[in-house]
């Protein structure tokens, strides 16, 4: 069965961890620490994904298909090209396609971050 090619020409999204930048003892100060930047193509939300998830309080905005990197998790933050914050709520690892792909499940914040650290180490 020959594997499907992805393209991934629809923009660049930022993937963060939130990390605690207080002192010790100190009440939490959660900043955005960049992880990671790829490029992605925009996958439409279907009907089945759409309702399942409002039924669960969630209301997915976008799914974003980037190559696959195991470190990525729900626990991030993504940002697409237009600047918004979202947090990822689901990471799926589609089969047969050329290369390895993650579709990136979002979900935009109420209440972003304010603190974005954008340098890699």
């Amino acid at each position: 069965m020959l594997k499907k090619t992805q393209s991934f020409n629809d923009g660049l999204v930022k993937i963060y961890a939130v990390e605690n930048i207080a002192e010790n003892g100190a009440m939490p100060v959660e900043k955005l620490k960049i992880k990671q930047q790829l490029r992605y193509h925009e996958r439409t939300v279907g009907y089945g994904r759409f309702w399942t998830a409002l039924q669960n309080n969630v209301r997915v905005k976008y799914v974003l298909r980037c190559q696959r990197l195991r470190e990525i998790s729900t626990q991030d933050i993504a940002i697409p090209n237009k600047g918004k914050q979202y947090r990822i709520i689901q990471v799926q690892y589609p089969e047969d396609i050329t290369p390895p792909v993650m579709d990136l499940t979002l979900e935009k914040l109420e209440q972003e971050f304010v603190e974005v650290d954008d340098e890699f180490e």
